[in-house]
């Protein structure tokens, strides 16, 4: 085979993979559906096991636990802004029923411990590998913070920096009565 014909197959294979690719994200996207959770949801059950070893299991706090589930990442300046509040309040109401559980999104275990170490936080913090979690709950943008009441339900979502103020007002919400 000459060289321009070994170009030209080349060339041919190329696009049409780069066409095959383009098909493919165009069907997930468009074609796939993408359960988002909304308030009103019962909380997709997931079990996640925080950086200090300890499994947390959704359910398990069912009946008993408003929860406060946050997503988030080391990059995020809202979340840097807001952790030191949500710590503040979950030493506040953790007696109270109230459970907060941070999911990172998905970054290496060294990253997220620092960051916990740097912020002092005491809250059980999670990381989401393969962003499952991220997934089931369509999740985007961060932050974003699902509040659970003891029944299980999505009573609000919240996406974006919260004040001192909002989370104190939001732990109470999911307190259970």
């Amino acid at each position: 085979m000459n060289k321009k014909k070994r170009r030209l197959v080349i060339r041919t294979i190329i696009l049409l993979l780069l066409a095959a690719a383009l098909v493919y994200t165009m069907y997930i996207n468009f074609f796939t559906s993408k359960e988002k959770v909304t308030v009103g949801d019962r909380a997709p059950d997931f079990v996640v096991t925080d950086l200090n070893g300890k499994e947390h299991r959704l359910s398990e706090y069912e009946g008993e636990k408003g929860v406060f589930l946050n997503f988030w990442g080391t990059w995020c300046e809202p979340c840097k802004r807001e952790f030191p509040y949500i710590d503040e309040y979950y030493q506040e109401f953790k007696d109270q029923g109230i459970e907060v559980i941070a999911i990172n999104v998905g970054e290496p275990e060294f990253s997220v411990k620092k960051f916990i170490e740097t912020y002092d936080l005491s809250f059980p913090v999670a990381i989401d590998k393969g962003n499952q979690l991220l997934n089931t709950y369509g999740i985007d943008p961060l932050p974003t913070t699902l509040l659970i009441n003891e029944d299980g339900e999505v009573v609000e979502i919240i996406t974006g920096e919260m004040s001192k103020k909002m989370v104190r007002e939001y732990m109470v919400q999911i307190m259970p009565k």
